[in-house]
């Protein structure tokens, strides 16, 4: 029997066929009957199968090193938060939650921090994704509403996409745009890199980072220089100061914008033209714009564009900001940043008395707490002595992340609740909690586009893991709040949360749900999708005291020039079919082959001015910190600048550590931390052998040496190494069994495999001049039953083709296949390598890369 669910991975929101075939085992499939998809999935929700065994979980409560029950867990963290408050007060304490958790976990956590324990310390790791976006609408609306719906890319004209990859980070949504352009929608792509959504836009500018405002400022002058902005609009609906038009004006002429953005005067012409002549446009905007260290004042030059030419409350046209994690929004919706209350209510004093007395809470609090930044700083500096991190991994994924490290090991306790046993961020716990994975939670999750979905069980809680919720309550009720937190089922904190959204909001904030909270657990059971909020100011009134929207004025700020000794500019974001911290997408073998190995994107003449080859090994340095990962020449970035992913943990490598590269500088307004612009300097690192580790177990220990980085193979594990010592030290990982062994003096070359009773266990590779055979027939060995006698020469005998690297993760095909194809069958077109390969016939998102293959080939042809 399927059951019904909602995709654990991005805020496109999902719906999910998961029809359970073993104790952990299900098949996947896209939910036809959802909205948001339709039935069709993405590369990561294909493979969701692949990871919901029990490898690496946290099954047990852990206080130190030593398992223990949930009573002595669940009294230990009870009363060491409770003293800490009796003895420093309760901005001592602080919660950092994540959009990984349901709305009913969110919910309890947020009602237990600011309405009984009594400080606003409770932020979510989606402040490093959207804040800026909640900041922009809270300033121009008055309210943080996404006046959009997935719906309007089906009835736009003009599509305007700003700092997203969008096909690789919401492939189902850029299935959707790209059926819209086929249709007859233009689109535009502005990103300083080259990526795979620019690759296939009408239009891309590259525009030079930070430059966003000065580029919005300057298309709305243009637009009222043509005379479309809509007069009517502004004067009915929409409050203008003064000095709004002066400000926005001042160095916004055409040529001084492509000056300030770098672009070609003749692009930036053409885009201001679509803009002007599309009165139903939507503008997407994502982490390119929010992480930013003026990532509001971008969101508001934005919503600026579209307030003034009317595009808004109309099918078609609407600013759109697309969420990253699954319930970015439902926490957005119940108060989950320290920077807002509940049900979409502020601190004002109004909204303190009357959330206080919905939940009748004997200590509330009344102003905004610690913002995540601000937050793991006042750990770090001893303000902070009790912390409990739910569902995030901040010692990755937290700027500055070694002073975040740090942080969490001065501590003096700190809780960690989490599925996996162990993180970089849970090394530093005192009390480990083992919370319920996807699969095996059971509650409510809201969309970019607030669309409302169930996230239903299919597989039993494994050992001791229960849901967040229920960890909490239990926290809460061996506080002294047991009334208050008298929840036996997830049905039952949501009725109590659509209450509180309609609980004395005569209309004041369009965020409620009414007619939701009466039904019983049956209804809840059988809860369709649905979407709150309509068409958002179709009616032209805002949720601000006047009901006008607000134009904001918004300035550019300068541009630093480069440091001398940091020259260039560095960018971090996502891979394809990698997901966060890799503690899910790690476990799938399908999805690590697309990228192996965190690479920093370089162009060609950053990497020939520091004598970086492709492949070798780039050391990224900023003022916080280095780390090392594999240099990827590509001339789609741009000169000056770095890109490097997000993803990479000290579980899975010993370098691409973004996270302790960037700056702990946020947004003034938002808190957001500016990813996008951390002064950086590159250089080359030479290695002295290299090779790679194939075992069918899991090694005890990371191989010591400079490069290690760890991908799922199927039926085992596989690294990647290099070093600059001596490589025989790696020996003592190998597991013991009958050892055969090759070597090869001139190349520098030793082969080792270590077989157990005639199969394979493990294979070492090393050389240091030679070359290394493909790991593809080397993988498979692990799950043969004898192994080839041929095995040191790392492949079958006669002539093989390697796949490559993966490009189309649903359906495994690999780089070279491609090629082999197209040149064999003189494939013409993507959908004839769709019919020949099923490559780009599922989630779309590897079909600009079979374009680019195409154009090459063409090219090479041609030639």
């Amino acid at each position: 029997m399927s059951i019904r669910t909602t995709c654990a991975y991005c805020g496109v929101g999902c719906g999910i066929l998961a029809t359970p075939t073993g104790e952990r085992s299900a098949t996947i499939a896209g939910d036809p009957d959802h909205p948001a998809n339709a039935g069709r999935l993405c590369s990561k929700g294909t493979h969701l199968g692949e990871t919901i065994g029990l490898e690496g979980r946290l099954l047990h409560p852990r206080i130190g090193k030593r398992r223990a029950t949930w009573d002595k867990a669940l009294d230990l963290v009870a009363k060491r938060f409770r003293d800490t408050i009796a003895q420093h007060g309760a901005g001592s304490v602080a919660f950092y939650v994540s959009g990984q958790l349901l709305t009913e976990d969110y919910y309890v956590a947020n009602k237990l921090m600011k309405g009984f324990i009594g400080s606003a310390n409770i932020d979510t790791n989606s402040r490093l994704c959207m804040a800026s976006a909640v900041a922009g609408h809270m300033r121009a609306f008055g309210e943080d509403v996404v006046p959009a719906s997935y719906a309007d890319l089906d009835a736009t004209d003009l599509i305007v996409l700003v700092g997203s990859n969008t096909a690789w980070c919401h492939p189902i949504v850029y299935q959707r745009i790209r059926a819209r352009c086929e249709a007859g929608a233009k689109l535009v792509v502005i990103d300083p890199r080259r990526t795979e959504t620019a690759g296939e836009a009408d239009l891309h500018l590259a525009i030079r980072p930070g430059t966003d405002v000065a580029l919005m400022n300057g298309l709305l002058a243009w637009c009222r220089e043509a005379g479309v902005v809509d007069d009517a609009y502004l004067a009915a609906h929409v409050a203008t100061p003064k000095d709004f038009w002066d400000r926005v004006g001042e160095g916004s002429d055409l040529w001084s914008v492509a000056r300030i953005c770098d672009v070609p005067p003749q692009d930036l012409r053409r885009f201001f033209e679509w803009f002007a002549a599309t009165p139903r446009t939507v503008t997407m905007f994502s982490q390119g714009v929010n992480q930013s260290l003026s990532g509001t004042d971008q969101v508001n030059a934005i919503t600026n564009l579209h307030l003034a030419t009317g595009r808004i409350g109309k099918p078609g046209a609407a600013p759109f900001s697309i969420t990253g994690q699954p319930n970015a929004m439902g926490g957005r919706e119940v108060g989950g940043l320290a920077s807002s209350l509940a049900a979409h209510m502020d601190f004002a004093p109004e909204n303190v008395a009357r959330v206080g007395r919905f939940w009748a809470a004997p200590n509330m609090a009344t102003k905004p707490g610690l913002k995540a930044v601000d937050l793991f700083r006042a750990v770090g500096e001893g303000r902070i002595k009790a912390l409990w991190v739910m569902a995030t991994n901040p010692a990755v994924s937290m700027p500055d992340a070694g002073r975040v490290r740090a942080a969490l090991a001065a501590c003096p306790f700190v809780v960690v609740s989490d599925v996996v046993a162990q993180t970089d961020t849970s090394r530093h716990a005192h009390v480990r909690l083992p919370a319920t994975a996807w699969g095996e939670k059971d509650g409510t999750v809201t969309n970019s586009d607030r669309t409302i979905s169930r996230q239903r069980a299919f597989l039993p809680a494994p050992g001791d893991a229960r849901p967040d919720w229920w960890i909490v309550t239990q926290v809460a009720r061996r506080m002294g709040w047991r009334t208050a937190f008298a929840y036996d089922r997830p049905a039952d904190i949501w009725r109590e949360h659509c209450r509180l959204s309609t609980y004395e909001n005569d209309s004041e904030r369009l965020f409620a749900l009414p007619g939701r909270s009466g039904g019983g657990n049956a209804e809840y059971d059988a809860m369709t999708p649905f979407r709150w909020g309509g068409t958002p100011f179709a009616d032209g009134r805002f949720s601000t005291p006047d009901r006008r929207a607000r134009l904001v004025p918004v300035v550019q700020k300068p541009i630093a020039a480069p440091l001398a000794d940091w020259p260039l500019t560095l960018n971090t974001g996502r891979y394809r079919d990698q997901w966060h911290t890799m503690t899910r997408t790690g476990l799938s073998p399908k999805l690590a082959r697309h990228r192996e190995q965190p690479m920093a994107e370089i162009h060609p003449d950053d990497a020939r001015g520091a004598g970086i080859a492709e492949g070798g090994l780039v050391r990224v340095a900023t003022p916080q910190g280095d780390s090392l990962y594999r240099a990827s020449i590509v001339a789609t970035q741009r000169a000056g600048e770095v890109f490097v992913p997000i993803h990479w943990t000290d579980q899975q490598a010993s370098g691409g550590r973004t996270g302790l590269l960037a700056r702990a500088l946020a947004d003034p307004f938002s808190g957001q931390p500016g990813f996008k612009s951390t002064p950086a300097r590159i250089e080359a690192v030479a290695c002295a052998w290299r090779g790679f580790l194939i075992v069918r177990d899991e090694l005890a220990a990371r191989p010591d040496c400079l490069w290690a980085t760890r991908i799922a193979v199927p039926s085992g594990t596989a690294w990647d190494l290099a070093g600059d010592g001596d490589a025989a030290a790696l020996d003592r990982l190998l597991p013991h069994g009958q050892r055969i062994e090759a070597a090869d003096a001139a190349k520098g070359s030793r082969r080792i495999a270590i077989l157990n009773d005639g199969r394979l266990a493990a294979a070492l590779f090393i050389t240091r001049d030679g070359t290394l055979p493909p790991r593809d027939w080397l993988v498979d060995q692990l799950r043969e039953a004898v192994v080839a006698p041929h095995l040191l020469a790392g492949r079958a005998p006669g002539e093989q083709i390697d796949r490559g690297p993966i490009v189309c993760a649903c359906y495994d095909v690999g780089l070279q296949t491609i090629l082999h194809a197209i040149a064999q069958a003189r494939l013409v077109d993507v959908a004839a390598i769709g019919a020949a390969l099923g490559a780009g016939t599922n989630c779309g998102s590897c079909r600009p890369a079979l374009a680019r293959l195409l154009a090459s080939e063409g090219s090479h042809h041609a030639a």
